[in-house]
């Protein structure tokens, strides 16, 4: 893989900043590490939702995919969410993304972020900043850390709305507010804030201490993209860079 600063499909830079206001860049790696842990930080939404849906570990997919169609018909948002993970996932469901549109529309804040970065991407919908930032602000205001990741760089850049460094930045503080309260999902989001210099100055050794603690209190399923993220910092650090974030991640205590 590539390194942080360098892909062609990113959304945002990972230049480090100069004067602390966030970047804005049209290229580097924030795109592509953005949509790597949104996949990691929508893992134990789906898990809650099939759980909710009454979905149990020993049933086969087919069996989940029937029980999960039966309860998003009748309206459920967790089975309608589901549903939509399991076409985004390519596992066979052939519906398109209204299953998160709807559940999107009964404030289910997973599916809420997914819509927004459908938006944000084009993926299955024309590409709109303007809906973008209306999924993504519905779920940040829920306290959905992908969501107010991706709110701030929308903010930082001027997409879908009037570029704003106060606010961007004051989303991004969301992000260190739970990331700092244990949150694994917004740790490997203020991760990557460190490692592209987005909102603060650019510092491999924070942004691999925050990418390990997040790996470290993530789900197995989620954890594989905190622990890729982690190494591709690491690949830029020097030893004793390394020493210093593991040092850093072991005294680590929650707020």
């Amino acid at each position: 893989m590539s390194d942080l600063g360098d892909r062609a499909a990113a959304r945002k830079s990972g230049a480090a900043l100069t004067d602390g206001r966030p970047n804005r860049h049209d290229d580097g790696g924030m795109r592509t590490w953005s949509l790597t842990l949104a996949r990691g930080a929508v893992v134990p939404a789906l898990a809650a939702a099939l759980l909710a849906a009454g979905c149990a570990g020993g049933q086969t997919s087919d069996e989940k995919l029937e029980n999960l169609r039966a309860r998003a018909e009748q309206g459920d948002a967790d089975a309608q969410f589901g549903l939509g993970v399991m076409y985004d996932g390519g596992e066979g469901v052939p519906e398109d993304v209204r299953w998160f549109r709807l559940a999107a529309e009964q404030s289910h804040a997973a599916a809420q972020f997914n819509l927004g970065v459908m938006y944000a991407n084009g993926e299955g919908v024309s590409q709109d900043y303007d809906e973008a930032v209306r999924w993504f602000r519905l779920a940040a205001e829920q306290g959905f850390a992908g969501a107010q990741f991706d709110l701030g760089l929308m903010y930082a850049n001027g997409e879908g709305v009037p570029e704003d460094d106060r606010e961007a930045v004051r989303w991004f503080r969301l992000v260190r507010l739970a990331a700092e309260q244990g949150d694994a999902s917004a740790q490997s989001f203020l991760g990557l804030m460190y490692a592209d210099g987005e909102g603060i100055p650019q510092n491999y050794v924070q942004a691999h201490k925050w990418f390990n603690l997040a790996a470290a209190s993530a789900e197995v399923a989620s954890r594989e993209a905190y622990v890729e993220a982690r190494d591709d910092v690491a690949a830029r650090m020097t030893p004793s860079q390394i020493a210093e974030a593991q040092r850093l991640a072991r005294e680590w205590r929650p707020d």
